[in-house]
């Protein structure tokens, strides 16, 4: 049996505000964005190279804008992908990076969408 994630729902307050932070900031690909009157919304989008996608609207969740924490969007180069999102004006953290000699070291740099959802970058080497 396999199991995919393949849709996250996003809890968030202005639709076209999240839209616009994924796709001109984040540099997520909108795969669709549907109403069906004033009570639902829904707009799917992709982050590059992803296999899952976040969905976020009108009618789709009723958690609190910004509850959802510590989604994570794998990396092979952390720097180059913090940098990139930084300069899409993406308030980034910095680069932390965790390790003992002779493990993998993971690095991290986390940021929020408008409503305070969090974002982690994650990079695994060595």
């Amino acid at each position: 049996m396999d199991l995919r994630l393949q849709l996250v729902p996003l809890p968030v307050a202005d639709v076209d505000r999240a839209k616009s932070f994924y796709i001109d900031k984040a540099g997520f690909t909108l795969d669709h964005d549907h109403s069906a009157g004033d009570q639902f919304r829904v707009v799917q989008l992709t982050p590059p190279g992803s296999a899952c996608s976040i969905c976020f609207g009108v009618g789709i969740v009723d958690t609190t804008p910004g509850s959802v924490k510590g989604l994570h969007l794998v990396v092979d180069d952390i720097h180059g992908a913090r940098a990139e999102l930084a300069g899409r004006g993406v308030e980034m953290g910095e680069v932390e990076e965790m390790g003992a000699p002779g493990k993998p070291t993971v690095s991290y740099a986390g940021f929020t969408d408008p409503d305070g959802n969090s974002w982690t970058l994650q990079q695994i080497s060595g």
